[in-house]
């Protein structure tokens, strides 16, 4: 009669024959448990299922010796559902932001070399003190409310912006390896011209058309591509311009940041109704593009995509290598917020200007370990790779988004500062050594 009392109880779905290693009678009450403990998870209720019968169950489990079965399939269970991490799209995911991440902290302390060397401060960086730490994460969620309830009256108007900034990330971007061409095969480069209280010189001249046809072409097409190579342009001239002094500032913008992003991630949707993180990442702007083309009816207006994925992420097809498509539904795509990799690589280049400037310090030019420099980096960047893959993996599980920055957070920060500590290098690197005084040759803050 027990036995009968609990396969009547349990709600025999399709769900119940996926698991056909064991007998119905088993399978069945392993299925109704699953659901029930996904019901609690969830915040859901299952009226067919009380707490009684719960404790029933984890009893027949216990007492029938199945703990075992129940581990093995759950382990087995997780590591199928992780097998997907290992598809092209997410592993490309995953290698480019960590080479944007990389990268970016190292464009970051040669543009701060570039400074000092021809000191040039007409571009100088902002470095960020505790009143715009603290500042930061308000305005951001200022910022996401805005575009939350009118970024349809605002989209026009954010991508003529997007552009605009765009073409000038991708000119700072790209300067390095025009520069390279020029020592490499010798060339001639004469300055040509003037523009906003700057020379230009052909090279200059013939990289900024490049730009200006490169985001042409993302306002046209709307291609994935083109959008995540604009946004990483971003994301590398942001963190050349916006600075870190020292790593206390640095753990109060990550920790308001880390409260930030699980808010709105979390918690956004029981106050606004939605997921506001979520809705404001997938919208599609209005291309102005488009419209001025159909206002004027223009030719070719088939060709201009009338929506547009904004560079403020990178975006890969989850069909990566069966796919070319330049749009499609947002679920159709993996993404990346820009801010995952740029609040990281301002860690990143904090420390590799902090080892830069120890490496020129007179006092440990006989301290060969110290010397070799970028020694913090190969703690954090790991840090940031380790954390990143967790975040997808508890997307995966979950099957919800995740707060990125509450997993990188502390795979990033915790590494630098235990490290700092044990090699007792924590005071300097917390309050930052460089001189705040008016010599401008030291204004390269950490």
């Amino acid at each position: 009669m027990e036995n009968i009392e609990f396969v009547d109880i349990c709600n025999r779905s399709l769900k119940c024959s996926v698991f056909t290693y064991v007998s119905f009678y088993r399978t069945a009450l392993f299925c109704r448990f699953q659901e029930y403990l996904y019901s609690s998870v969830h915040g859901t209720k299952d009226a067919t299922l009380t707490a009684k019968l719960v404790a029933r169950l984890s009893w027949f489990f216990i007492s029938k010796k199945d703990w075992f079965e129940i581990v093995w399939f759950s382990v087995m269970e997780t590591l199928w559902k992780l097998l997907c991490l290992l598809e092209p799209a997410p592993v490309t995911l995953i290698v480019t932001a960590v080479a944007v991440t990389f990268g970016s902290a190292f464009r970051a302390l040669n543009y701060g070399k570039e400074m000092e060397r021809n000191r040039d401060w007409s571009e100088a960086s902002i470095t960020l003190d505790r009143s715009q730490a603290l500042m930061i994460p308000i305005m951001s969620s200022c910022s996401l409310l805005m575009m939350f309830y009118l970024f349809s009256s605002v989209s026009q108007l954010l991508t003529a912006f997007t552009a605009i900034a765009s073409v000038s990330s991708l000119f700072f971007s790209l300067s390095p390896f025009a520069a390279y061409i020029k020592s490499r095969y010798g060339l001639a480069d004469p300055h040509v011209s003037r523009c906003c209280s700057k020379s230009f010189t052909r090279i200059q001249g013939l990289l900024l058309v490049s730009c200006f046809l490169t985001v042409s072409a993302w306002l046209v097409s709307g291609h994935w591509i083109l959008n995540n190579l604009l946004g990483i342009s971003i994301c590398i001239a942001f963190v050349s311009h916006v600075r870190l002094p020292n790593i206390k500032i640095c753990a109060i913008l990550l920790a308001c940041l880390f409260v930030y992003d699980i808010f709105w991630v979390f918690f956004s949707e029981r106050i606004f109704g939605a997921n506001v993180m979520v809705s404001v990442a997938t919208q599609q702007a209005s291309n102005p593009i488009h419209t001025v083309a159909n206002s004027l009816s223009l030719p070719g207006l088939q060709l201009i995509t009338k929506k547009l994925e904004l560079p403020v992420k990178i975006v890969f097809p989850r069909n990566l290598l069966g796919s070319t498509a330049s749009g499609g539904n947002a679920t159709d795509f993996m993404m990346l917020g820009l801010g995952d990799m740029a609040i990281p690589a301002m860690l990143l280049a904090l420390v590799l200007c902090f080892d830069y400037r120890k490496s020129r310090d007179p006092m440990n030019l006989l301290d060969l370990h110290s010397s070799k420099g970028h020694r913090y980096i190969w703690y954090a960047l790991p840090g940031y790779a380790i954390g990143l893959v967790t975040a997808l993996a508890a997307g995966v599980l979950t099957h919800s988004p995740q707060p990125a920055l509450l997993y990188l957070v502390p795979s990033t920060l915790g590494p630098v500062i235990v490290v700092s500590w044990i090699r007792k290098e924590l005071p300097e690197l917390w309050e930052g050594s460089m001189s705040n005084g008016n010599d401008k040759a030291r204004q390269i803050e950490v």
